[in-house]
This record gives structure tokens, sequence and C-alpha cells, in this order.
């Protein structure tokens, strides 16, 4: 830590002595190549670039023959996105230094960024023949390929970046990416397996696996691979964690709740990994526990809009509607797009008491997400609660026209068409509902307590069923 303190502190003053020596083009102290590095690094890291060219310029000028100087001089000038001088840069090193690998790799590079990839791509076919790590030039040759969006080849390139180096952990994971792209997932599993076989012990493997099968769906031959993965290297955080989203997604929470756990241990907090912890406990029906982490999660990180609708949420489940809405219209104010936020906004605020806020809500979230059936039946039911019958059943009839096949809409509508004692309607709807979906109607039933409802309710439907037989 001194040591540290004091090389800043040298750095400094060395940039300093450096700027008050500087005379327009010229300098009126020397500087050795290193100081000069020195200097423009310490431009670079401030993000300082104007300055970082100024000084590697002025570095070149002295010390013409330093390809060092000239590459930072190259990097400086690609931040500030001035390509043609660093090219121009680029190929005068080149005539000092012919065979220069990393000239040659950083002219690609600039190439790439510049959108010229069959230019950057040429440049490393030939590198291919002189240099000594393949597996790199193979990844960047597909990077390239990937940039311009051509899958084919850049699937071919990863592959042969892998087959020089087993550990490349990017190639494996572009390559994946590619392979999906290219809607080749199902055929990548064979690859992957392939590969497996001829080294059993790449936990980078059996982790794409892992990657692939999730993709796919295929939650629990996922948990499987990266169980493998873990396996070989049990302080492989990723496969933890990705693993806990596999098996939330098969709604083993508790298991899903120990490899978040595990990779909190391994990396640390975050607040994603708080709000994954959190969904954990949700699901687990642990509100307190879930808001805890919901709430550790926006301490790290304010702006996280899920941590703070999760908070909400729980809150909501615990029936501390005031406290719900606080935090929901916090998440709103990050992110007002998502039409799950302003759908639990929506609840909270009728819930508690608070009407003309909850109905805007249930407005924005009904503009933002019009094939939601739920927004509809929760916001129908505000009106239906409200003895407001017909603008209940004109909310879910709208709900309908926009959903013509949903059979939830027709049972609601049956039910509130009873209610405001619209029997021929009622029954109309009903035989819709029993169509769409048979097995839905003891929904109805919920509506109706009184057992001569319910009576007159089922000899309706069990006519209706005998008749289709």
């Amino acid at each position: 830590m001194a040591d540290n303190f004091s090389h800043k502190k040298e750095e400094k003053e060395l940039v300093k002595r450096y700027e008050s020596s500087r005379k327009g083009t010229t300098l009126s102290t020397y500087f050795t190549e290193s100081e000069f590095e020195s200097i423009i690094g310490f431009f670079i890291e401030e993000g300082l670039y104007e300055k970082a060219v100024s000084a590697a310029k002025l570095a070149v000028s002295q010390y013409p023959f330093s390809s060092d100087l000239r590459l930072d001089l190259v990097q400086s000038l690609t931040s500030v996105e001035r390509y043609d001088e660093a090219l121009e840069t680029l190929e005068e090193s080149e005539v000092y230094h012919p065979m220069d690998e990393e000239i040659a790799l950083t002219k690609a590079n600039v190439l790439t960024i510049m959108g010229d990839y069959q230019g950057a791509i040429n440049i490393y076919q030939r590198l291919l023949d002189t240099t000594d790590d393949t597996s790199e030039i193979y990844f960047n040759i597909g990077m390239c390929y990937q940039s311009n969006s051509d899958y084919r080849n850049a699937i071919e390139f990863y592959k042969l970046s892998i087959e020089d180096d087993q550990s490349n952990e990017s190639a494996l994971y572009e390559l994946a990416y590619c392979l999906n792209a290219e809607g080749e997932l199902e055929e990548s599993i064979v690859y992957y397996k392939k590969f497996i076989d001829e080294d059993p012990y790449s936990e980078l493997a059996w982790y794409n696996l892992g990657i692939l099968y999730n993709k796919l769906e295929k939650y629990e031959e996922a948990i499987e691979a990266y169980d493998y993965a873990i396996i070989i290297d049990d302080s492989f955080s990723s496969a933890y964690f990705n693993m806990g989203n596999a098996y939330m997604n098969v709604e083993k929470y508790s298991k899903a709740l120990d490899s978040y756990t595990r990779t909190l241990d391994l990396e640390g907090p975050s607040s994603e990994l708080y709000c994954h912890l959190g969904a954990a406990y949700e699901n687990l029906s642990q509100y307190e526990l879930a808001i805890k982490y919901f709430q550790k999660a926006v301490k790290l990180d304010d702006l996280n809009h899920e941590a703070w609708f999760g908070v909400g949420v729980n809150l909501s489940y615990k029936e501390k509607w005031h406290e719900a809405c606080h935090f929901l219209q916090r998440a709103i104010k990050i992110t007002n797009g998502i039409a799950a936020y302003w759908h639990a906004l929506a609840d909270s605020e009728c819930r508690s008491g608070n009407i003309i806020s909850g109905i805007q809500a249930y407005e924005e979230a009904n503009f933002l997400e019009p094939e939601n059936q739920d927004i509809y039946l929760d916001w129908s039911f505000v009106f239906y609660e409200q003895g407001k019958y017909e603008k209940a059943i004109d909310l879910i009839k709208s709900g309908i026209e926009v959903l013509p096949k949903e059979a939830n809409l027709y049972y609601r509508i049956t039910a509130y068409l009873i209610e405001s004692g619209q029997y021929k309607q009622a029954f109309a709807y009903l035989e819709n509902a029993l169509i769409l979906d048979f097995d839905k109607h003891e929904a109805l039933y919920e509506f109706f307590p009184k057992l001569e409802t319910q009576k007159a309710l089922f000899k309706i439907i069990d006519q209706y069923r005998k008749r289709n037989r």
C-alpha cells in the first residue's frame, strides 16, 4: 500500500514536471522513454485522452523508432476516435518494425473498430503463419465474422480456437452465442459432448453445456452439467450461480438458495446476487428474509429497480399496502415501462384505499401489456367490489376483444352478468367458456358462496357436459 502511494505521488510529480515544461509542440525538459510511457499512461487512466495524444506525439517525435510509444499514440488516438490517424501511425511503425506481431494485432483491432472486418481478417490470417498463439488468432477471426453477423464462419473459427486451446473460455462462450443465433442449439449439444469425451475434466465445457441445456429449457440436464463443472472446480462461482437459476426454473427453491449462497461465499456481495437470494426466499414464502435481501440489493445499487420492486411485492404479501406502494413507486420512477410494476402498484393502491390512484395504475399496466388477462381480471374486480357491475362487464368485454380465446375472461364475465341479473347473456358467455376450457368452470363457484346458486350453476354445466360427451 505504501509503495503504491509512493508510486502515485512520483507519477503525479512527473506529470506536473511535464506540463510545466511543455510549450506548444516542444519541451524544455528532457524525458526518458519510460517517463513518457508513464505520462501517457497517467492521462489515459484519468480519461484525459487529448492530453494523452499530445504527450504521445511529443514522445514519438523524440523517439521515432520506439514501437511502444507509437502503440501508446495509437491507443490515445483510438480513444478519441481518430482512427485514420491511428492507422497512419501503425503503417509508419510497420516500416520500422515489419515483423512486430503486436503492431499487426493492434492494426487489426483498429480495422475491426472501423468496421473493416475483411481487412482485419486478412491480417489475422497472415499472423497464423508466424504466431505461437493460434488459438487467440482464430478467436479474433471468429469475432470479426461475428461482428459482421456472419455466424456460420464465426462458429468454424471458434471451434478451431477451442481445438488449439481447450481452456479458451471466451471462445467457448462466443461459440454458444453463435450456435444459438444460428438456431443450432440441439446440434451444438453433440459438439460439446464430443469435446467433453476428449477432455472430461474441462469445467468450462461442462459449464457451457449447462448454458446450452438452459437455453433449450432442459433445466434438469443443465443442473447436471453445472454439477460436473463444480465437481471439477468447487470454486466455480458462475456454475453455482447458473445452477441456482436452473433450480429456480424447476421450482426447487431451497436448492436454488443453497447455490446462490455458495456464489455469495465465493464472489462476495453484489446487487444482482442479493436480488436472486431475495427471489428464492420469496418463493419459499419467507417474506421477511426476501425483504432483507432485496433491501441489501438496494443499498449496493439504488438504481436497481428489480430490488425496489422485490421489496414492494414482498411487503404486499405481508399486506403492508402503504409501504408496498412506496417501494413500487420507486421502482417505477427508475423505469416506468414495465407492466408488472404498474400492475403490482395498482393492486396495492386499491387495497390501501387509494382507488383512483389504483385505477390509473391499472390503465398504465394495460397500456403497456394489453394482452395480459390478469390485468383485466384484477382491474374489473375493483369495479365489481364497488358494485359497479357494468364497468366491470365492459372491461372484461374489452379483454375478450383482445384475447378471444382466454376461458378465464368468459367465466369472469359470466359471474359479473349473473350478479347484475343478466342471466341470458351470462349463459351465452358460460357456454363459450365451457367450450374453451371446461375444467376451469370451478372458478365460478368462488363468486357464489350460496349453495342454491352453486347447485343451479352445476346443473347447467352438467347438462352441457352430458350433451357434449
